[in-house]
């Protein structure tokens, strides 16, 4: 499954307001906690109109999460074309950079904790975290001719780049950067 663009340019004010209030409050306080007539009245809407635009809070949730990822990967795809080689040492200064603003750690680990697997926001939370680690695949086979399995070695990066970021609130910038220069010397071995 790949992340489908919302067509948020057809969304009405309304649905934007309801959007980003929605998202507000979901990375805030999490998405049980908050209800729909919360993201109703703060986003000035009615429960029908919110209704209309998104079906359920579950039609929300997903939206949320698919706003997420098409508002983040670009972010991240000019990094990356920016970034000298070995460029999947870009994932490491991306995360760098979100872990100074970010206050409660990642959005989709954070939605994944909360959600059954049978939510319908589920399989966006895997995609995901899937394009993420085939996208250091991509790099790595590109970079990085020498390693003999560009798959394998972008599962370890994935899961120290991960790792680093799921922890530095409680260990610091420190262990991003850590992680970072351990990736790049197995990139450079």
């Amino acid at each position: 499954m790949a992340i489908e663009t919302t067509p948020i340019e057809n969304l009405t004010p309304g649905a934007h307001r309801i959007l980003e209030v929605a998202s507000r409050l979901f990375y805030q306080q999490g998405i049980h906690s908050v209800g729909v007539d919360t993201i109703a009245a703060e986003a000035e809407v009615t429960k029908p109109i919110l209704y209309k635009n998104f079906g359920n809070k579950d039609g929300l949730v997903a939206a949320y999460l698919t706003q997420r990822h098409h508002s983040w990967w670009p972010t991240l795809e000019r990094a990356v074309s920016t970034a000298d080689s070995p460029r999947a040492l870009a994932f490491f200064d991306v995360y760098m950079t979100d872990a100074q603003t970010v206050t409660r750690g990642c959005a989709y680990l954070n939605a994944a904790a909360e959600l059954n697997e049978d939510h319908p926001a589920y399989p966006i939370i895997h995609e995901h975290k899937h394009a993420i680690c085939q996208r250091l695949r991509d790099l790595i086979e590109e970079d990085c001719p020498q390693i003999p399995d560009a798959q394998r070695t972008a599962e370890h990066l994935f899961l120290l780049l991960e790792g680093a970021f799921a922890h530095h609130r409680i260990y610091g910038g420190e262990l991003l950067a850590e992680a970072r220069e351990i990736a790049e010397g197995i990139l450079r071995s």
